[in-house]
């Protein structure tokens, strides 16, 4: 192309850069293209790039719904734990009962902004309930309790994230049932073959986030006492811990370079182990310490977390008709019904309010 000069130029872009040699005669062709670049594109507005002003309003005649009758569960750094529903007006909640071993080490804070201090009134292992009550609190609001037979696949159904500051949507997925224990898991690998001299059972792997790995041990630690017994076998260690709910805190002794060491482990349940372990959890929030074991759940799939757990769930009329029970995937969530717990925590509660009186003994 002799006589004939061209035009280097550079096109920018955010993730590459490329650069051009072109006759002049081209740029008529790709000028109205330059003049295109050059004129930002629409961008949508800051309000309409989460799920709008439109979508939030929707649903915000929902939130007192679930606001009135939840409660936050934290810790005294005020990290949230778990979500509590108010049963009682004079303080009395329920809350997932594997979420807060130490009730001591927790308070409540009400929708209202009052927190208070806990007192544990009763605990259920066989529905992963607790019932506790607010010290000083008295004037909440007393929830509407309905029917959860009646609802149908499909059915509209509204909870609660971070005890009551946002509503969340969703549909009954499935039909009502028991869900089976798979047992709990200290999320460990252990030698199969420890040599006898070794006084214990070696650590060979541990699970991502597993009881074990939050408590502390490491690869390499020599299990020696599982809840006050000796352990020289890795199936007993199963035996010992597989017997036991998910939740359930255990005292551990162990060896690390000669020197005997002590760790509590709260355990969780085999199918939350096995699902971290096998990276089938990642980046959807985390699911319950114990996802199983309960006599009927109520399966829906409102976008929940674990810390929302023990919230209610209610129809689009207000009425309580569950109780969040277990986080168990991206987009399944199990609630206890209220005629599988409330016949019972209303005989909880009762027992508590109106204590025998004492007899004198002669």
């Amino acid at each position: 192309m002799s006589g004939i000069s061209t035009l280097s130029l550079e096109l920018r872009h955010p993730f590459a850069l490329r650069k051009f040699v072109i006759c002049p005669s081209a740029v008529l062709l790709l000028s109205p293209f330059f003049a295109l670049a050059d004129t930002p594109l629409p961008t949508l507005p800051a309000e309409q790039r989460t799920n709008g002003k439109q979508t939030l309003s929707a649903v915000s005649p929902l939130k007192p719904l679930t606001l009135d009758c939840a409660a936050r569960i934290e810790s005294v750094l005020e990290r949230p734990i778990c979500t509590a529903t108010i049963v009682g007006a004079d303080g009395y909640v329920l809350t997932k009962a594997s979420e807060v071993p130490d009730l001591d080490k927790a308070r409540v804070r009400f929708a209202d902004g009052r927190t208070a201090a806990l007192r544990e009134v009763h605990r259920e292992a066989r529905l992963d309930l607790v019932l506790a009550q607010a010290v000083g609190i008295t004037g909440l609001p007393v929830v509407s309790l309905g029917a959860s037979k009646p609802l149908t696949l499909g059915q509209w159904l509204c909870s609660t994230a971070d005890a009551g500051k946002e509503p969340r949507i969703g549909i009954v997925s499935a039909a009502r049932r028991a869900i089976p224990g798979t047992g709990a898991a200290l999320g460990i690998r252990m030698d199969e073959k420890t040599p006898k001299e070794v006084k214990g059972v070696r650590i060979i792997g541990i699970a991502s986030e597993s009881p074990a790995e939050i408590a502390g041990l490491q690869e390499n630690d020599v299990l020696l006492n599982i809840a006050g017994e000796a352990v020289a076998q890795y199936r007993r260690v199963h035996e010992l811990v597989n017997k036991r709910q998910p939740g359930e805190v255990i005292e551990v002794r162990y060896l690390r370079k000669d020197k005997e060491e002590t760790c509590r482990v709260r355990l969780a349940s085999r199918t939350k182990v096995l699902q971290n372990w096998e990276g089938e959890d990642f980046a959807n929030g985390g699911i319950s310490l114990r996802s199983d074991n309960f006599p009927e759940v109520l399966q829906h799939d409102i976008p929940l977390y674990p810390s929302d757990m023990g919230g209610p769930v209610t129809t689009l009329e207000g009425k309580v008709v569950g109780l969040n029970i277990a986080r168990v995937d991206r987009v399944t969530t199990f609630a206890l019904p209220v005629e599988a717990f409330w016949t019972e925590a209303q005989q909880w509660i009762k027992a508590d309010r109106h204590p025998p009186k004492a007899v004198l003994v002669k």
